[in-house]
Order: structure tokens, then C-alpha cells, then sequence
């Protein structure tokens, strides 16, 4: 077992497309020094029974008991980590009215790094528990406390991708939070990728720099087109919102006579590793321009039905080639868990079940060009045990020969924070 540290054997769920889940009963995944899936086998494989008893010769084993199964983890396209701290509040109230009398005056209190720390710290802490192991974030316009952000996820073995907010045009931002000009704007913003990615050289698991424009409304022309030039420079992802409501949308069709779609493009922020959150007012040539880019929708059903007044067709968009993955969306979707963004892209966006899990899982791993959200040989082991038998949240499930494919559904409906037992990130459990 050269370069194996890790097998563990249980019954998991991951999905081989977008319309078909693998049932992997009683599978062995044999972890190795990277924290890859170095080999993956089936109770028939040959070499089954002589890999199991090596592994536990050797106290490399770890099994699932009844009861328990596994998920890959979890991958959130799309969190406002300082808007943890607002969770839950005012969201009957229009967008804009929102983000001015609530959001930008609690942003730009992350002015102060200890009380970022404190709130990231809390957040990271939330969502690993809930059974996110990678989690794309919007920080603030602060260069110290968004690289604090990227930080805690090395430090507490979370995978993160992290942007420093871009807010630079006065008229469109309030005085007390935005960035000093544009010039600065992206000084902070190249200085910050470059210290992030010697953070990523050090840390396991992997955290990365985006360059964040929060909205094409945000910032100026000038600074649109030197975050593009800092894209191409350091080959780094890209997040940002598109068509998210009504008012954006319009208002970038008046600034520029194009959609916000069209002119992310003309600014070089639309690549291969580019997620772009919303995008519920796309037209279908926008979302062939995602498709040809490369370019991913990170889909949040749930804040699309506070403040987007319309319903993206998610899945016309995935059929015609667009990568998609799922968003929780804090603050304006209140709840940390992707469970529940599954559950009501379900109810909203009329997909299965099993789409909606490849959205959160395969398709989060495709939309950041990363080789996770797969229980499967050459992705990362990033994986949530799921106990269906914890006292304070059992699940009903009476009959010991229920089909497998009906416990995975149960899974995806039922699963509260109790029933995950145990998180594992790049082959390392977490949360011994």
C-alpha cells in the first residue's frame, strides 16, 4: 500500500452526472499521502479483501458503522463571509434598500481585523460543520481582513477561495465603504494575490486568490479593465454578481447598451475559472458567451427568491453547456447549510434531486476547476459522514432493507447539522 495513509470503507453517494448518482456500497477508498483517491474498489474487486485486511493490519482503516454514510463534500459558490454577522435579517426588503441600510454599513466595520477575525473565525467554523469543505467567498474592500479570511480556512483545514472586494466608483458607493480610488483599488487587490498564493504554497488543502469586483455597478471602467489585466497576469479565479436583479440589470444595459454579461467579457473577467453568482436575468447568447468562456453560474435559489424578482432557468442553462454549482448566498440566503440551498432549487428551479446534489457537489468541483466534489479515483477525499441514527435528528428509516437510492434522498432532505458526524478535507479529518 505504497503512498496509502488512509482507507476508509463504507456506503456513499456521488454523482457520475448530472442525472445519475453512483450507490457505492460498501466501497473501500484508499486515501494516499496527498489526500487523493488513489483507488477506489467494489466488494467484486480483486484485490478487495487483501487490500481491507492489509489496511487494518497496518491501522489504516477506517470504517462506517450502520447507520452511517458518506457524501463528497460540499462546494458554496457563493458566501459574503462578513455578512455572517446579518444573517437572517431584513429580508423583506428591496436589494438595494438592503445593501445600504444593512450590508455596506456592517461591511465596512471589517475595517477592524479582530472583529474580523471573530466573525470569520465563527463562519468557517459554521460552515465545515454543515458539511462545506470548499467555500468561495466575497470578503471586503479591506486587504488585511480578507487575507485574515483566507487564513482561518488554512488554518481549520477548510478549502478557500477568497476575493478582496473591488468597490472603487464614488457615485454608485457610499463614502464610508469603499475602496480610496482606483489606483489603490488595485494595488490592494495585486498585493493581496500575491500573498495569498504563497499562503497557498503552504497549506494542504489549498486556498486561492479571486479578484472580486462585487458588481459591474461597484467599480469604474478603469478598474473592470485592470482586474482583467490581473486575471490574465496571475491566472487566478474570478467571482462577481451578473443580472442578479432587476435594478442591476437595467442599470448596466443603460451604462453600457449591453448586458452585465457581455461587458465582464469585453473586460476579460469571463474565463475558464470565473464564478459568477445569480445571472438570473441572462439571456440565452449571455449564457452561450458562459458556455464558450467557460465561465460558471453559482446558483442561489434561495436569496434569488428574496430579491431577484424573476427564476433562472438553471437547468436550460445546464443543458445548453453552461457549468453550474450551487450558492448558499449569506446573508441573503439565511441559512449556512448547501442542504437547504439543494432543497430549494428543488422546489424553485423544478430539478431532481439528483441535479441538484451534482450541482452542489461534481458541479461546484468543474465551476472552480478543481479535481473535488467527486468520491471518486483522482479527486480529492473531501467527504462528510452522514449519521442517519443520531438521537436528536434519526431519520426514518425502519427497514434495514429500504432501497439505497431512497436512503440518499432521505439524506439530502432530512440532514441537519447533528447528523454530520464527521468532515474530512484533502484525506484529513477535520474535526477529530
Amino acid at each position: 500500500m505504497k503512498n496509502i495513509v488512509k482507507v476508509l470503507k463504507g456506503t456513499g453517494f456521488s454523482s457520475i452526472s448530472a442525472h445519475e448518482v453512483e450507490v457505492l456500497e460498501n466501497y473501500l477508498y484508499c486515501i494516499d499521502d496527498q489526500g487523493m483517491i488513489a483507488k477506489r474498489l467494489a466488494p467484486s474487486d480483486a484485490l478487495y479483501q487483501s487490500t481491507l485486511q492489509e489496511a487494518k493490519k497496518e491501522d489504516k482503516l477506517t470504517e462506517l458503522a450502520e447507520g452511517q454514510y458518506l457524501l463528497p463534500g460540499f462546494i458554496d459558490l457563493h458566501i459574503h463571509a462578513p455578512q455572517w454577522a446579518q444573517s437572517g435579517t431584513a429580508l423583506d426588503i428591496p436589494l438595494y434598500q438592503w445593501l445600504n441600510t444593512y450590508t455596506f454599513p456592517l461591511e465596512a466595520k471589517f475595517e477592524d481585523t479582530a472583529f474580523a477575525e471573530k466573525v470569520y473565525a465563527h463562519l468557517v467554523d459554521t460552515l465545515l460543520a454543515n458539511g462545506t469543505t470548499t467555500g468561495l467567498y466575497f470578503a471586503t474592500v479591506h486587504e488585511e481582513a480578507s487575507y485574515k479570511l483566507a487564513e482561518i480556512c488554512a488554518q481549520k483545514g477548510q478549502r478557500g477561495l477568497v476575493g478582496k472586494v473591488v468597490m472603487d466608483d464614488v457615485e454608485q458607493n457610499p463614502d464610508y465603504y469603499r475602496d480610496k480610488d482606483t489606483q489603490t483599488a488595485l494595488a490592494d487587490t495585486e498585493r493581496f494575490i500575491q500573498r495569498v498564493k504563497v499562503l497557498q504554497a503552504e497549506t494542504f488543502q489549498g486556498v486561492y486568490p479571486v479578484v472580486t469586483p462585487r458588481f459591474v455597478p461597484s467599480c469604474t471602467d478603469s478598474a473592470l479593465a485592470g482586474l482583467g489585466k490581473l486575471t490574465e497576469t496571475y491566472d487566478v479565479h474570478v467571482t462577481s454578481h451578473c443580472s442578479e436583479s432587476d435594478w442591476e440589470h437595467g442599470y448596466v444595459k443603460e451604462r453600457f447598451g449591453k448586458n452585465d454579461a457581455q461587458v465582464l467579457k469585453d473586460f476579460g473577467l469571463l474565463r475558464d475559472k470565473s464564478v459568477i453568482a445569480h445571472c438570473n436575468f441572462l439571456s440565452e447568447s449571455d449564457a452561450v458567451t458562459f458556455k464558450e468562456t467557460g465561465t460558471a453560474i453559482a446558483h442561489c435559489p434561495i436569496s434569488n427568491a428574496y430579491f431577484a424578482n424573476s427564476v433562472i432557468p438553471i437547468k436550460q442553462f445546464h443543458e445548453l453547456g453552461v457549468e453550474v454549482g450551487l450558492g448558499t448566498d449569506l446573508s441573503g440566503g439565511y441559512d449556512p447549510s448547501v442542504y437547504s440551498a439543494i432543497r430549494q432549487a428543488v422546489i424553485s428551479s423544478r430539478i431532481t434531486a439528483n441535479e441538484a446534489f451534482y450541482f452542489a457537489t461534481a458541479g461546484g468541483g468543474e465551476s472552480v476547476s478543481l479535481p473535488i466534489g467527486r468520491l471518486a479515483e483522482n479527486f480529492a477525499f473531501d467527504a462528510q459522514v452522514i449519521d442517519t441514527t443520531v438521537s436528536q435528528a434519526s431519520m426514518p428509516i425502519f427497514d434495514k432493507t429500504e432501497p439505497l437510492e431512497d436512503i440518499f434522498q432521505k439524506l439530502l432532505y432530512l440532514t441537519k447539522r447533528e447528523n454530520i458526524v464527521s468532515i474530512w478535507v484533502q484525506g484529513k479529518q477535520i474535526n477529530e
